[in-house]
């Protein structure tokens, strides 16, 4: 793939978050086809929020690809969703469809208990969901705004996990996914940059926590990557050039997070726990 600098996407916006994926141009690339299987989650079950579209649309392919069952969570987009369920069930994998609020404790539980009810266990959690407001200073925020983000980026994570955690054995995973600005900073993201910060310091104290019980607790910290959340959360003009200022001048396209995920969920991570791994384009981070 090249390397464009400038004017990478087509001018677009979509007015309701977390956006749409069937409504993007171009579409967003959630698999190629030189990925190479090895059944590294065979027989595994994968839960994983936000797994309509982007990230976790990729996340799910490839694992369904390695040999998992799959339950995608989601807010309300059930196209993006029946979509992902058929690509599942394109590899022989069962996908499960749970469209719920996260934001809310109980919609967490009873996603998590409709998931072992349905595949009788829980291996692997990717806690994937998020929301981004972007505002020109802190004073733009309002009380509405930063708790709506917290309640979905970090509230969300933190009740998912607890709801899994009766169902996690050892040698099962949790991967959240974090973000560049959690290290650098965005002026115009300063809710969404805190709350990833956050993922980042509840990812390390959730893997200290489980070490003993064999649970390993890591995270993805993605750059700009070309998702829904783009289109719904910056002008048209940003969408324009997004990603366009990072070292290899572009924004990632999903299929190139999952594989990242697939790592921190198989055996191949098995003494890793408590990192972040940095898929951001060559963005240093100290």
């Amino acid at each position: 793939m090249e390397n464009p600098k400038k004017d990478v996407f087509p001018e677009q916006h979509q007015d309701r978050q977390p956006g749409k994926e069937s409504e993007m141009s171009p579409a967003p690339v959630y698999e190629i086809e030189s990925y190479k299987a090895a059944g590294k989650l065979e027989n595994k079950v994968a839960v994983i929020t936000g797994g309509d579209s982007g990230i976790g649309r990729a996340v799910a392919v490839n694992f369904a690809r390695e040999g998992a069952d799959i339950a995608i969570v989601y807010l309300k987009e059930n196209d993006d969703a029946r979509e992902t369920e058929e690509l599942v069930a394109g590899y022989g994998r069962k996908c499960f469809k749970i469209a719920v609020d996260l934001k809310q404790e109980s919609e967490a539980v009873r996603a998590v208990d409709y998931v072992k009810n349905m595949l009788r266990k829980i291996d692997i959690l990717v806690n994937n969901a998020a929301v981004q407001y972007p505002q020109n200073s802190i004073l733009d925020i309002d009380k509405n705004q930063l708790a709506h983000t917290f309640e979905s980026n970090i509230f969300s994570y933190f009740y998912m996990t607890r709801a899994a955690l009766a169902h996690l054995a050892p040698g099962s995973a949790v991967i959240n996914t974090a973000s560049v600005v959690a290290f650098k900073g965005n002026p115009e993201l300063i809710d969404y940059s805190s709350t990833k910060g956050a993922i980042v310091s509840f990812t390390r104290s959730m893997a200290l926590s489980l070490a003993k019980q064999n649970i390993r607790v890591n995270a993805v910290a993605p750059g700009p990557v070309w998702t829904p959340l783009i289109v719904s959360s910056f002008s048209k003009e940003e969408v324009k050039t997004f990603g366009s200022t990072v070292p290899m001048g572009r924004a990632a396209q999903p299929y190139e997070l999952a594989p990242a995920y697939v790592f921190l969920a198989c055996g191949d991570s098995s003494y890793i726990t408590g990192q972040v791994l940095h898929v951001n384009g060559g963005t240093i981070i100290n």
